[in-house]
């Protein structure tokens, strides 16, 4: 019987560190530094040391595991490699019917979707059923050439769609990619494609960044007349440097008073990282101002049809449209582009702003860390920031 415990592993957590925790006999469970938990195998195999991968532990129990790892042992002592009999079989499963298009597809989406927003998960999905999987679904994965390829693309392209175009090609690669790791492509047809579509022509989020400009634009939002929750999200925006999902989305269990702060859960963010918002004294007044019609609710901004649901995603929008600005002035996400463009010209530092906008990190292991980062910092420029705008819409 082998050291470890059921009860052990569950309480396993990732500490940012790599940890290994030993069963006997070269099987252990490893721990990644965020937390990822998979069965592993260490031998000696004709002189050298190997290692097996015996799967993860949300799918393989340690009673499965240790059964495994008993099989492993067998082939050794009768002088056959463990890690070449994985092989020959993962092989054989994937050289015969789940090779085609579709089935890897599915399988690409399934191993990726956890790591995913909701809403980016959907459009990805999306395009593929639209434009890919009518054409080349039921192709085998290593028949399909690049023309055929190039050609299914191209309908996207003769429409103007030419950036979705080029997503969805990118898309296709990543499946490619996910086909060559799991032994079922051998080149990636895709990557083939550079240079033989129109380039996109970049264009920027509209947005004002004319002081006076901004000036009437807040003055108009305060002369929204529609419903107060959605007059309330309009007012939040300018002053959270959120993207439209994140402040739509606002709960009132993530919001400290006293710290004056809102803490954002990662499945919540684009990047899929816990994310701090300071609070301006001017976001605060705005809160306590719907308190008392939401409070006792879920979200902050509920759905006018169900509490149990925040406001819709065009709902901002829509009131942006009302009192007068069209899609060529400002949207939603303009109010980003607003931030970061005053923010920079007024000398806040890069880094800064940066954090404060949620936007990628290069570096995974200090990015699933960094969400206090620059906190004092942030908090000093987000107040700022509320105390400006407020300058601009009294001139």
């Amino acid at each position: 019987m082998g050291k470890l415990t059921d009860v052990f592993l569950r309480s396993l957590k990732g500490t940012g560190k790599v940890q290994k925790h030993f069963d006997g006999g070269g099987l252990y469970m490893y721990v990644s530094p965020q937390g990822g938990r998979l069965w592993r195998m260490d031998y000696n195999f004709a002189g050298k040391f190997k290692t097996l991968s015996l799967g993860l532990y949300q799918y393989v129990s340690l009673k499965d595991v240790r059964q495994k790892h008993y099989e492993a042992k067998k082939l050794l002592i009768e002088g056959v490699d463990p890690s070449e009999v994985k092989k020959a079989k993962k092989h054989n499963i994937y050289s015969n019917s789940n090779n085609n298009f579709e089935t890897i597809a599915l399988e690409w989406f399934a191993t990726n979707k956890p790591k995913w927003v909701e809403s980016h998960a959907k459009s990805k999905w999306n395009r593929l059923q639209k434009h890919i999987l009518p054409y080349l679904g039921s192709r085998p994965i290593k028949n399909i050439t690049i023309q055929e390829l190039l050609s299914v693309i191209r309908i996207m392209e003769s429409r103007g769609t030419i950036e979705m175009a080029h997503r969805t090609k990118n898309i296709v690669g990543e499946i490619y990619a996910f086909a060559i790791a799991t032994d079922r492509a051998d080149i990636n047809i895709a990557l083939q494609l550079k240079g033989a579509l129109a380039p996109v022509v970049t264009k920027h989020m509209a947005t004002i960044v004319d002081p006076k400009e901004i000036g009437a634009l807040l003055r108009a939002m305060d002369s929204y007349t529609g419903e107060f929750v959605t007059k309330c999200a309009l007012r939040l925006t300018p002053y959270v440097m959120l993207r439209p999902g994140e402040l739509r989305k606002a709960e009132w269990l993530e919001i400290d008073f006293d710290k004056k702060q809102r803490k954002i859960p990662a499945f919540k963010m684009k990047m899929r990282r816990n994310h701090i918002v300071p609070l301006s004294k001017q976001v605060i007044e705005i809160l306590k101002e719907i308190e008392p019609l939401t409070g006792t609710w879920k979200y902050i901004f509920p759905s006018l049809r169900t509490k149990d649901r925040p406001i819709s995603d065009v709902t901002v929008l829509a009131a942006l449209r009302r009192i007068g600005y069209t899609k060529d002035e400002i949207t939603t996400h303009g109010f980003r582009a607003m931030a970061s463009t005053l923010l920079h010209e007024n000398g806040f530092d890069t880094a800064h702003i940066e954090v404060q906008l949620a936007h990628a990190e290069r570096n995974t292991v200090k990015a699933a860390y960094n969400h206090a980062e620059y906190l004092p910092q942030r908090t000093q420029m987000m107040q700022w920031w509320a105390d400006y705008l407020d300058g601009l819409r009294g001139k």
